[in-house]
């Protein structure tokens, strides 16, 4: 490290730990709320969640023995500015642990809304050879230790790293393209649906940025840990993607029950055709909607008139169905609302 200051050696690992530390508890908030809020999730949905808490905790743990090794055990000595720190290559392998399952999870739930099978094998592989990238780092920078050595497998760094960002792109753009062309017309629907849009292209765009940001940090001073800046929160921004869609469903308001739509990517009603929206015949139709629909309806007595009858709601939108209809689940309801236009059948 010869020609550089130890405040480009140390300080940029500094960095990199406070800024991850501070997306853990971000990433330790949404994981509480995802488990309080979806308790009926299926069950591997919720153990993957686990299954990143626990690997996150040991990343984390690796980041702060990176920093703690130089600035403590090792302080004032030679051997600090010359070999790297002995935890140093559990940090690629513990960020693809937790990139690879994201990403395999994402492309399994396009392929279940695409009903294809070529974008997310493609997905898939690039996301395993990013997983087989993040292997060679670690048995590289194991067996040449010192920093000046880290450039000789600059080619095992950029198949993890750009494997990863074309992977991450290539995600919000599939599952953006396939949302949008899955819209019903039924407002609460397609505001959920622009709502799992948006998070996919916003963590989607903000995982390869920091995916490539830490590539050319890495090639363009050589001489420096400037990379580990983005680095080390790499990880989390991948955990914090997977929650934010988790937790952008509908959750129970303890005042009433609110309306509960399938969430277009996670609900397990996307894997099978129970909810279709098929206007026909100027009429809406859900046929038999699954449990996780729980439409909201008035007390019975406010949607009866003064004679028992059925009282006539004036000013709704005529593209708005009656909100004191009551869908009974395993049935098929139906109602008079008449539509300006035709749209194909739906599924999440």
């Amino acid at each position: 490290m010869a020609g550089s200051g130890v405040e480009l050696l140390f300080g940029p690992f500094l960095i990199g730990v406070i800024l991850s530390a501070a997306l853990y508890g971000v990433m330790a908030v949404q994981m509480l709320q995802y488990y309080q809020a979806h308790k009926k999730d299926s069950r591997w949905f919720r153990y993957l969640v686990l299954y990143l808490f626990f690997t996150e905790s040991v990343n984390l743990l690796i980041e702060i023995g990176i920093i703690y090794e130089p600035l403590i055990i090792r302080y004032g000595t030679q051997q600090a500015l010359i070999v790297s720190p002995l935890v140093l290559p559990g940090d690629s392998i513990s960020i693809v642990m937790v990139s690879t399952p994201v990403q395999l999870f994402t492309a399994w739930r396009i392929s279940v809304i695409t009903e294809a099978i070529v974008l997310p094998l493609i997905i898939s592989i690039l996301s395993i050879v990013s997983f087989g990238g993040g292997l060679l780092v670690t048995v590289f920078a194991s067996i040449r230790n010192e920093f000046r050595e880290f450039q000789s497998f600059s080619g095992a760094v950029m198949m993890w790293l750009i494997c990863s960002a074309v992977c991450d792109v290539l995600i919000a753009v599939v599952l953006a393209y396939s949302l949008m062309t899955r819209k019903t017309g039924f407002t609460p629907v397609d505001s959920q649906i622009n709502r799992v849009i948006r998070l996919s292209l916003q963590t989607g765009a903000v995982t390869a940025f920091v995916a490539l940001a830490d590539l050319i940090l890495f090639l363009g001073f050589p001489t420096t840990t400037l990379n580990f800046i983005p680095d080390f929160p790499l990880s989390k921004l991948y955990t914090i993607s997977l929650l934010s869609t988790l937790n952008a469903r509908a959750r129970r308001s303890p005042e009433y029950t609110e309306q509960r739509l399938p969430n277009a990517l996670f609900n397990e009603s996307a894997t099978r055709k129970t909810t279709v929206v098929d206007k026909t015949m100027g009429h809406l139709v859900l046929h038999h909607p699954p449990p996780y629909i729980n439409v909201h309806v008035e007390q019975i007595s406010s949607a009866l008139g003064p004679s028992g009858g059925p009282s006539l709601h004036k000013n709704i939108p005529p593209d708005v169905p009656p909100k004191d209809m009551h869908y009974s689940f395993g049935s098929r309801a139906e109602t008079t609302h008449t539509s300006s236009y035709k749209t194909p059948a739906m599924r999440f």
